[in-house]
């Protein structure tokens, strides 16, 4: 079984090679922009889209140029994973799979990527690796590198390098161990478990809130590109990174304990861009509840909903396990006793009653509950091959997990 694996590790480069990445990955932007504002140019008049081949065409003359001449500077494949990964997101739009490519700003996701391992050198012993034009770095290596090489992405945020490098490596098929869960995943409690098992939130972003308050409004007293509001914007930054840093270590422990103690893992298929929309409305539609919907929509994306399942999905696949997907209606008011559905049995947020039988347990684990058993059912459809019910899930196959739609 074949295993993609990437693995992230501060930079600690010298100021020369700090200058020499801030020009490579603006030298990638520019090359983004420009090629993007021409295949805008030549939608507008009617012209065919440009390929990945004819843009590297381009690229040669804007580099032998007299007006850019300063991108032969730059690695030539950067430049041309730039415009790869332009091509890839004009055919998503056109597929309707995403929305169209934005322009790049700088400061926004500083980064550039080596796609050649032939030109790469590491050296984990000496804690160091070789970058074309780039020459020797020092990396601060947390873990073992394993595999082989297959790629090597640089980025910069919050005033730091980071490179992270593509591994490829064979593994044996695993096997998965423990049952079959059902997770519910709420505000109060961030998920719970069928077992009833719950996990607390983290609220990274509840936490440093008024921090982070008073670190935007001091910026804004300063005057706008001067040094101290730069010192300001960095102390911005450094905010941001620390509730994101903290968010992604919580769902990454998270992730890693259910998946390493369970065959399978039935969650709900939710639409989190769709729960997290503005509820104000308009000038002559105006909404309503626009304050507590707001509170919600914070604290749904303050938690990762989309990333935990993202983690969970690969994660199970990694230790041969299985993700699957249900529909999420009447999961919290369907009686998992006498299966009598009904908003009333909702009295709160956390407490179910039955209206009917008078069973009475809290609302999150009934509704992990019933997510199991329509998890169980619909793994059943899957594996036989009969007609499944009209919702997205996932499967394990030989090449990882597929996406399975109805």
């Amino acid at each position: 079984m074949q295993r993609l694996q990437a693995f992230k590790f501060e930079l600690m480069p010298t100021g020369e090679q700090q200058r020499q990445m801030r020009r490579f990955a603006g030298s990638c932007r520019f090359v983004f922009n420009k090629a993007l504002a021409l295949q805008k140019a030549r939608y507008e008049q009617g012209e065919k889209k440009l390929g990945y081949a004819g843009l590297c065409k381009v690229l040669t003359a804007w580099r032998n140029g007299a007006e850019t001449p300063w991108l032969a500077e730059a690695p030539i494949h950067p430049l041309q994973q730039t415009l790869k990964d332009l091509d890839r997101a004009y055919s998503n739009f056109f597929a309707k799979r995403a929305d169209f490519p934005r322009f790049k700003k700088k400061g926004q996701s500083d980064s550039f990527r080596y796609p050649d391992p032939k030109q790469i050198k590491l050296d984990q012993g000496n804690r160091r690796l070789f970058l074309p034009k780039l020459g020797w770095l020092r990396v601060r290596f947390s873990r073992d590198v394993l595999g082989t090489v297959k790629n090597i992405t640089v980025s910069q945020s919050c005033g730091k390098w980071f490179v992270s490098i593509q591994t490829e490596r064979e593994v044996e098929q695993p096997f998965p161990s423990g049952g079959a869960v059902g997770l519910d995943m709420g505000v109060a409690r961030f998920a719970t478990l069928s077992d009833g098992t719950f996990y607390v939130p983290l609220g990274s972003f509840k936490r440093h809130q008024d921090t982070l308050r008073r670190a935007q409004q001091s910026m804004n007293r300063k005057t706008k590109f001067s040094k101290n509001w730069r010192k300001a914007k960095a102390r911005v930054q450094r905010i941001h990174s620390r509730i994101g840093n903290a968010r992604r270590d919580y769902l990454h422990k998270t992730s890693t304990a259910i998946s390493q103690n369970h065959a399978m893992v039935c969650i709900e298929d939710l639409q989190v861009r769709n729960m997290s929309k503005s509820a104000a409305g308009t000038a002559d539609a105006p909404g309503r509840n626009v304050r507590a919907k707001s509170g919600l929509n914070k604290s749904i994306l303050d938690q990762g909903w989309f990333e935990f399942r993202r983690q969970l999905d690969y994660k199970l696949a990694w230790n041969g396990g299985w993700l699957v997907a249900v529909p999420p209606q009447y999961t919290s008011r369907t009686c998992p006793c006498c299966g009598h559905v009904s908003a009333d049995n909702r009295q709160t947020q956390a407490k179910f009653a039955c209206v009917e039988c008078g069973f009475e347990e809290n609302a999150d684990v009934v509704g992990a509950i019933n997510v199991l058993r329509a998890g169980h059912a619909r793994f059943a459809c899957e594996v036989s091959g009969a007609a499944m019910p009209p919702a997205a899930g996932t499967h394990r196959s030989d090449s990882g997990v597929a996406q399975c739609r109805a």
